[in-house]
């Protein structure tokens, strides 16, 4: 499993830092000017702040950061994730669920959270996914459903978008925009120069968001600041992503998803509540609500566990462009997380996809992108090994059985097994077609899309601690 929680695209060594190795946040803590010098700050021998006036010696109040800060820095990202995710955790999700403030909770589990407990705890995908929700209910949610079913919009989205620009040959290759650690990399690193490649579908996670917070909270007569979104996904980039200020509707004043948790997070307060997960029962009975985002419907996509984005655009393409069927057949390049597939009429290469997992490799396809050598058209992009079923927050072994690329294993073999038995046709799927027409309507740039932007370099952390 990726190391530290967060995707290595956005670790420095053994630091859980982004993008600089920056040892010290690069924004310091305030001093309110005087009308004239009054006195001095010292710097201490562990380098802590006072602020120093002629008849007292006053400690500087500690800096507040929260993720959001970070995403709009071109600094480091989290030189203690402590600090940072105060809104991102098991304590802020308990702390709401304890409050009768009239805020009602809506769980969404994402499928390769839901495969690693399935794999650790020998137990089936399904019933994995029924357990989950038994264990949120008891916690006091009023909803627990499941991502998959949003992927669909995804996918269908990022069909469209890739047939528009290969019409128009314009902003060749497109890179999936689904995993947050590589758009943080690519808005801190690559600017201006790599943006116009990347995919302006929003990811699973935050069109389930909105689902949740416009549709879903209808029907739930509530106002969506009054629905508590947690959504349970593979990686703590995850939380990123849902503090991004695009995912914040001014209008409602509510984020489309309020609080990201994980699965080692869950199974600590499992632990801490002294559940044993095998032991909880399968939840049976289903809401109303859920509809097609029941836990029980365990729908799947084909392709790779990181949503089968390269697979689905590219056996979409061929049918639309060139009026062929072609199934997705991967070869393995340099090494297993770098993929390829191609559609040729004759000699000539048509279509030519890739999936790219791993910092390594994501750095090889930018150099190329940057020369001008990058001869792909679509690119499925995952900043940890393995993409998102090796997620930084998947579940580690138990000590006694094995390794992680082990359960890794057990993990692609659940997932793929989950594919054969649910696979789902997006374009095809009636439930899909009627929340196009029930909910999505003319509003598909808002509700199905986002934006991105370059950071501006900073003042590095060394020269903002003076």
């Amino acid at each position: 499993m990726a190391s530290g929680g967060f995707s290595s695209v956005l670790q420095i060594s053994d630091l859980n830092d982004f993008i600089t190795p920056s040892q010290e946040c690069i924004k310091p803590a305030e001093v309110e000017k005087p009308k004239r010098p009054l006195g001095s700050i010292r710097i201490g021998d562990t380098a802590s702040d006072a602020l120093i006036k002629p008849e007292e010696n006053t400690k500087l109040q500690k800096v507040g950061i929260t993720l959001n800060d970070c995403l709009a820095c071109s600094g480091c990202i989290t030189s203690a994730e402590s600090v940072l995710i105060t809104q991102q955790s098991i304590d802020e999700l308990l702390r709401v669920l304890s409050q009768p403030d009239g805020r009602q909770v809506v769980v969404s589990v994402a499928p390769q959270a839901r495969a690693s407990f399935a794999a650790k705890y020998d137990v089936s995908y399904q019933s994995a996914g029924l357990k989950l929700k038994t264990f949120f209910k008891k916690l006091g949610a009023r909803e627990v459903i499941e991502t998959s079913f949003a992927r669909n919009f995804t996918l269908l989205e990022t069909k469209k978008e890739f047939v528009q620009r290969y019409k128009e040959r314009k902003g060749m290759p497109i890179l999936s925009s689904a995993c947050p650690g590589f758009v943080c990399y690519i808005e801190k690193t690559h600017g201006d120069t790599i943006l116009p490649h990347m995919s302006h579908v929003r990811s699973p996670q935050q069109i389930m968001g909105r689902y949740v917070k416009t549709l879903l909270a209808k029907k739930m007569g509530l106002e969506p600041s009054k629905v508590y979104h947690v959504t349970m996904m593979p990686c703590f980039d995850k939380k990123l992503e849902a503090s991004r200020d695009d995912f914040f509707n001014e209008v409602t004043q509510s984020r489309d998803v309020d609080c990201v948790v994980t699965p080692v997070e869950i199974e600590e307060l499992l632990g801490k509540q002294g559940v044993a997960f095998t032991e909880l029962n399968e939840f049976s009975e289903r809401s109303a609500l859920e509809g097609p985002f029941s836990l029980e419907s365990c729908y799947q996509h084909e392709g790779s566990g990181s949503g089968g984005f390269c697979d689905y655009v590219f056996t979409s393409a061929v049918k639309e462009l060139f009026a062929e069927e072609r199934t997705c057949e991967l070869k393995a390049l340099k090494n297993k997380d770098l993929l390829e597939v191609l559609f040729k009429r004759g000699e000539e290469v048509m279509l030519r996809f890739a999936i790219c997992n791993g910092f390594r490799n994501i750095q090889n396809i930018v150099q190329r992108i940057k020369r001008g050598t990058c001869q792909y058209h679509f690119i499925e992009v995952m900043a940890c090994p393995s993409g998102c079923l090796n997620g930084g927050a998947q579940l580690r072994p138990f000590e006694q059985k094995g390794n992680g690329k082990e359960l890794l294993e057990k993990i692609h073999e659940i997932f793929r097994k989950s594919q054969t038995e649910n696979a789902c046709i997006p374009e095809s799927d009636v439930d899909v077609n009627f929340l196009y027409e029930e909910w999505i309507g003319d509003d598909a740039k808002d509700l199905l899309y986002t934006k991105y932007k370059a950071i501006q370099k900073e003042t590095s952390g060394l020269i903002a601690k003076w």
